[in-house]
């Protein structure tokens, strides 16, 4: 493993190194490098993270707080000291934890994670119809800001529970974030032009490829990103390629088209520890930054995806 990490980060280099270079980006000589858990390599991003960049989508585990009954994701902790040590190594400052799976609709690893975070930390919670309405106020003071529905594969929520949620949530401002299928998205087009809120599509709407851009689904992103109703988050790169390190070729070209389409309606996020991949095969996380050289060659543009765009999505200060 030592040796494939060295020799793809050689490759990323020849790609994302000449285009930070031509952006005026390059990682501080004098830094050390970090070894993170859940997380490949110790060398840093190339390029320079702005002031209040933001990683708007990771999740925290943590064995004091119980599995649920229905998880099938079930990773070994990666705690709020760990990720301090991933901010350290690719340069975030801000970020959005996000409810896993594991937990079900219990949300308290996740506010115990915000609490440890303080007021640069927002989270996004999972939530059933059961949800009463104090519970919600609650969950908005402690930094909560979206509900997910993590529907692929199904579990704790369900299509169903979309628009009555997203109602409820649009009250507090917040937004609904969707993890599924490429198909399962386009089957619900009729919900996603109902809901009142701000969709936010995880991990690039998981385009299956080798289709791409050319997935029917990719045109109904596209149409909800124009109309203002969609998001999307340029996260998990490694999830639907067929290409796979060092270049995510495939993804990398889904990325720049939202990246042309709709560049103030994308967020970044590292989507570390990376729970969908094995304990001994996890992504280097300075590769996956440095991939954004390639897919936001314009340093205003990166800008914005990694700090303004977040302001307003999560209501950072």
């Amino acid at each position: 493993m030592t040796q494939y990490g060295c020799d793809r980060r050689s490759v990323l280099l020849s790609i994302t190194g000449a285009a930070a270079a031509a952006a005026g980006l390059s990682r501080p000589r004098e830094a050390a490098a970090q070894q993170v858990p859940w997380s490949t390599g110790t060398e840093l991003p190339h390029l320079k993270a702005p002031p209040n960049a933001t990683d708007c989508h990771h999740h925290i585990y943590d064995s004091r707080f119980p599995m649920a009954p229905e998880a099938t994701l079930k990773p070994a902790d990666a705690t709020v000291a760990d990720y301090r040590l991933l901010q350290k190594r690719i340069g975030t400052t801000r970020h959005v934890v996000i409810q896993p799976s594991t937990y079900g609709v219990d949300n308290r690893c996740l506010l115990d994670a915000l609490t440890q975070f303080g007021p640069e930390a927002r989270g996004v919670a999972v939530v059933n119809t059961k949800v009463t309405d104090a519970e919600l106020k609650a969950l908005n003071a402690a930094g909560v800001r979206g509900i997910r529905f993590n529907l692929a594969p199904p579990g704790t929520t369900t299509i169903d529970m979309v628009e009555p949620l997203s109602k409820r949530v649009h009250a507090l401002g917040w937004h609904i974030q969707v993890n599924m299928a490429s198909d399962q998205i386009l089957a619900a087009r009729a919900v996603w032009n109902r809901v009142p809120c701000p969709i936010v599509f995880d991990h690039l709407a998981h385009m299956t490829e080798p289709a791409g851009v050319n997935d029917p689904c990719f045109a109904l992103i596209k149409e909800l990103l124009h109309k203002g109703k969609a998001w999307v988050k340029l996260t998990g790169a490694y999830q639907d390629t067929k290409v796979g390190p060092p270049t995510y070729a495939d993804s990398t070209k889904v990325a720049q088209a939202y990246v042309r389409e709709a560049p103030d309606r994308l967020v970044w996020g590292s989507d570390w520890p990376h729970p969908t991949e094995p304990a001994n095969n996890k992504p280097d996380d300075a590769l996956l930054f440095d991939l954004l050289a390639t897919w936001v060659p314009n340093a205003a543009t990166r800008t914005r995806i990694l700090v303004t765009n977040p302001r307003r999505l999560y209501g950072f200060a």
